[in-house]
């Protein structure tokens, strides 16, 4: 893997791969945190709305352009960054990097392409709150970080979706997917030295005025994003429950997390997720709540960083009559966790599921090719998966039982539930 900088700030990363497929992505480091004086909902309403045209393709061009080389061209908005991403077979590297670029850089946004589009996220609005599991989630990290940016709902609102104008999304484009908050991602059965050199090809095409900085930033600021610019949210407990008549329970308990600077506690509470409610079948929760006992179709415990705070939750949906069953077993699991340190063989078993899971996750182009973006966007680096099992390796059992301790004290853990 080779990775690096453009002279216009464009940073990039390439991997060497051993198929026919090439992935390539560009991650954008701005998202629903950076829209500040815009209407909630411009980031992912501006990742949509990119696809409609170009000064040199139009909607149905580029909805093609991939497709009949037997590509496919996406993309997704987070909090924090917006990132557009294809995969095509390695000799359509070029058009599909090309494509995303150009999306990037030269969208037109058709107003009456704006107008159907507004009807399409109207509805994918919608759509969550026919899903109580995601919609639940959704409200307990805007409450849990009400007042701060990262409160706000990726997708905005019907009303707020509504308002966006042509004009607001130049301004958003023109102001946030500046170079230097960009990073151009490969992984191909190619050279690495020769991806090298196509990635400084592409800066210099696309951004041939060299480094462009924002208005009112200057050289030596750091942009929005990186650690140590942002303001964390303040700590404030709730309990709330929300009556939406369903036939399932939905409950989420939460707290704050380690930010995605904090890296000691971070892959520490990671690691605590996983021995809590990962994926796998033998986590404790999974084990408890639904192998054993049968009370949960589904039981999950999560960790999300962003760039000055994380989140940290337990998501579960059962029978009303269980819910109150359910609760009582996870805190008796969570309070072993924060009194009982793990013993020496566990801790190692722990560590070498959670490694096998991230090299199985990880064992696919796309994954790869994503992951490194987010890493340089967050970074400016990309680990080696030598030294990122070497922090995992480095955590503590009694590491573990801290951030039990800290996420879920009972003085501060929140409670959202939908009956």
């Amino acid at each position: 893997m080779l990775y690096g900088k453009t002279d216009c700030g464009l940073q990039y990363a390439v991997r060497k791969s051993g198929t026919a497929a090439a992935y390539c992505a560009l991650t954008i480091r701005c998202g629903t945190r950076d829209e500040a004086g815009f209407h909630s909902g411009l980031a992912h309403f501006t990742e949509h709305t990119v696809f409609k045209g170009t000064g040199k393709k139009s909607a149905s061009v580029i909805n093609g352009y991939l497709d009949r080389l037997g590509g496919e061209l996406n993309a997704f908005t987070t909090k924090e960054e917006i990132v557009i991403h294809a995969t095509v077979l390695k000799e359509d590297l070029p058009k599909a990097a090309g494509l995303l670029f150009e999306l990037a850089t030269s969208a037109v946004f058709p107003e009456n392409e704006i107008s159907i589009e507004k009807g399409v996220v109207a509805d994918e609005i919608n759509s969550y709150k026919d899903s109580p599991s995601e919609d639940i989630y959704d409200k307990f990290e805007e409450m849990l970080f009400c007042g701060h940016p990262l409160s706000a709902p990726i997708l905005g609102t019907i009303s707020s979706v509504k308002k966006i104008e042509r004009e607001e999304l130049l301004k958003f484009v023109r102001e946030k997917f500046t170079p230097e908050r960009m990073a151009f991602t490969v992984v191909a059965d190619m050279e690495e030295k020769k991806m090298e050199k196509f990635a400084w090809k592409m800066a210099e095409k696309w951004f041939p005025q060299g480094r462009m900085v924002p208005e009112g930033q200057d050289e030596g600021t750091a942009p929005a994003g990186i650690a140590g610019s942002c303001t964390p949210p303040v700590r404030k407990k709730f309990d709330k429950t929300v009556n939406k008549k369903n036939h399932q329970v939905n409950c989420v308990i939460g707290n704050f997390g380690p930010s995605l600077y904090e890296e000691r506690r971070r892959i520490a509470t990671i690691l605590m997720c996983n021995i809590l409610g990962g994926p796998a079948n033998n986590s404790i929760l999974n084990y408890k709540l639904r192998e054993k006992n049968g009370l949960v179709y589904g039981v999950e415990c999560t960790c999300t960083q962003y760039s000055d705070s994380g989140i940290v939750t337990v998501c579960l949906g059962c029978d009303k009559e269980n819910l109150g069953k359910c609760l009582d077993m996870i805190h008796k699991e969570i309070h072993r966790l924060q009194t009982v340190p793990l013993s020496p063989g566990r801790l190692a078993a722990a560590k070498k599921q959670f490694l096998g899971q991230m090299a199985i996750s990880s064992d696919n182009g796309e994954t790869q090719c994503l992951a490194m973006g987010k890493s340089l966007v967050s970074y400016g680096t990309v680990l080696s998966d030598e030294c990122t099992k070497a922090k995992v390796e480095a955590v503590s059992a009694l590491e573990i039982m801290e951030a039990a301790r800290t996420i879920f004290d009972e003085n501060s853990l929140c409670r959202l539930t939908f009956l």
